[in-house]
């Protein structure tokens, strides 16, 4: 792995625990109310996610430029890739979701989502993080840099099982790791079969962006009656 991949993951790192400083910092040194906080909180991850964009983009500004794969798709089968991929990985989140409540009896219920939610009903430009930065950085490590590397020694299922266990262990939900596992795996997939990153970017960028607009405009209240109305609905079908 390159020296600029590593100063990308840094970076990310960095991204990621900044908050923990700032709201430690910030706690120390006013008095301000934990509501209070946390809005400063949000405006923190913000402004460091979009920081940490851009200097990630600027790390990577050659290889953006080109894809490690010769050949690449052209623009058409851009457009394809994304609309098929999207397709492909709602539901394989859909037949995850149901593996996890039927066969290993886990509520589809996410606490990451629950929380990201939360904090964009607070601050709705927050949701420019779940629906753009965060897929086009994530896609950028776990694809590009993490599964890239690995199957440059490895054939393409180890490869992409392992980048996606790891995409699935930072997302900090343990009992959901199939269901986003499964996900970065199809991620990875498209990856290869059009050798360019911008379709899983893409797609994934689709894919939060439907489920944060979808909830967005619902109370917590709808969301459960939702939920239990789908469970319903499941347990008729499924049994």
């Amino acid at each position: 792995m390159s020296n600029k991949y590593w100063w990308v993951i840094i970076t990310y790192i960095i991204m990621q625990f900044s908050g923990v400083v700032f709201v430690t910092l910030l706690k120390a040194l006013t008095s301000l109310s934990i509501e209070d906080l946390a809005i400063y909180s949000t405006y923190w991850s913000i402004f460091s996610f979009t920081t940490g964009l851009v200097v990630v983009l600027l790390l990577l500004r050659k290889d953006m430029a080109h894809d490690d794969f010769r050949a690449s798709t052209d623009s058409g089968q851009v457009v394809l890739w994304s609309i098929l991929g999207f397709v492909l990985a709602y539901f394989t989140q859909v037949f995850t979701g149901l593996f996890e409540l039927y066969v290993l009896g886990i509520e589809p219920k996410s606490e990451n989502t629950q929380m990201i939610m939360d904090i964009t009903r607070s601050v709705p430009l927050f949701m420019i993080i779940p629906m753009f930065i965060a897929p086009i950085l994530e896609e950028i490590i776990f694809r590009k840099i993490i599964f890239g590397s690995l199957h440059k020694h490895m054939n393409f299922f180890f490869a992409a099982l392992l980048s996606a266990f790891i995409f699935g262990i930072i997302h900090g939900e343990m009992e959901h790791i199939l269901r986003y596992a499964a996900t970065g795996f199809v991620f990875a997939f498209l990856y290869v079969k059009t050798k360019r990153i911008l379709v899983p970017i893409i797609v994934h960028m689709a894919l939060n962006s439907f489920a944060v607009l979808i909830q967005y405009g619902l109370s917590p209240e709808d969301l459960e009656r939702m939920q239990d109305q789908l469970k319903e609905l499941q347990t008729i079908l499924f049994g």
